[in-house]
């Protein structure tokens, strides 16, 4: 065994199953892990909860890495803006559902980024188990998201540079729940100059601290490309879905906070 293998053997087994780029979940490329037919009846359920409980505008979150992967207080890989909107189908026929607005990685360029519009079925064919977060936004937030997604002014906060770790508090790197939180923001705020939204974020929102080891941080920004540190001072924030969550919660701007499985099961989080 030469020693270029030896290092790469040392590499991975230090990174790990637990490194963030195992548990990213933003690609909208990933392989199926369900039947079909259960990931249909998943979505449709997913879309009637929310259509019950009167939301025009959700944060949506789905889980693209097992849960026992994931590292402490991180429930979700990937968030995303569902807006109910007339849908045309491939037929011509229009129906009324939610489309799903995400920022996914690039396919074969994974530290890129783009903004995706897909639908609930899509949203959730790679999932690794159907488990959604749902988040329903005050009725004023709701209305705030449509006008601001419809105007077409959430393009000008995404940022291209993709990290999974990125630091939600500067603009070098983005992800996809940082992108949902700084819509969320411009919604708020009434804003869409991200340099002062960055400034409200630091003051108001408390990011997930990513609990990983340093050294599969160090080998994982060395190696991975949609892994950088080089936007963090010290320790590691993100922001999540469920740190979204709760900031929504804590300043009383959120209708609805829980998790939903494919059994009907509701959690409140």
């Amino acid at each position: 065994m030469n020693s270029k293998t030896l290092l790469m053997i040392i590499i991975v087994s230090v990174i790990g199953f637990t490194s963030p780029s195992s548990w990213a979940g933003s690609q909208s490329d990933a392989a199926i892990q369900h039947a079909p037919e259960k990931i249909v009846k998943f979505a449709k359920d997913v879309e009637k909860y929310a259509a019950s409980k009167g939301a025009r505008a959700f944060i949506i979150a789905r889980m693209g890495r097992p849960e026992k992967e994931l590292p402490a207080g991180i429930r979700f890989t990937h968030t995303a803006v569902a807006l109910y909107s007339n849908i045309t189908l491939d037929n011509g026929e229009t129906v009324q559902g939610y489309a799903i607005h995400n920022l996914y990685q690039k396919t074969g360029q994974s530290d890129k980024s783009e903004l995706v519009i897909d639908y609930p079925v899509d949203f959730f064919w790679g999932a690794h188990e159907l488990k959604a977060g749902i988040l329903i936004p005050s009725v004023e937030v709701q209305e705030k998201l449509i006008q601001l997604i419809a105007s077409g002014k959430d393009k000008s906060l995404h940022n291209e540079n993709y990290s999974v770790i990125a630091n939600p508090f500067n603009n070098r790197f983005q992800n996809c729940t940082e992108y949902t939180l700084d819509l969320l923001n411009a919604a708020i705020y009434d804003t869409q100059d991200v340099a002062q939204l960055k400034v409200n974020a630091k003051a108001h929102f408390k990011a997930q601290r990513v609990k990983t080891s340093p050294l599969k941080l160090m080998f994982g920004s060395m190696f991975m490309d949609d892994v950088s540190t080089k936007d963090h001072k010290g320790k590691v924030y993100t922001s999540t879905f469920t740190t979204i969550g709760e900031y929504l919660r804590q300043n009383q701007l959120s209708e609805e906070f829980i998790a939903y499985t494919d059994s009907g099961d509701i959690e409140s989080l």
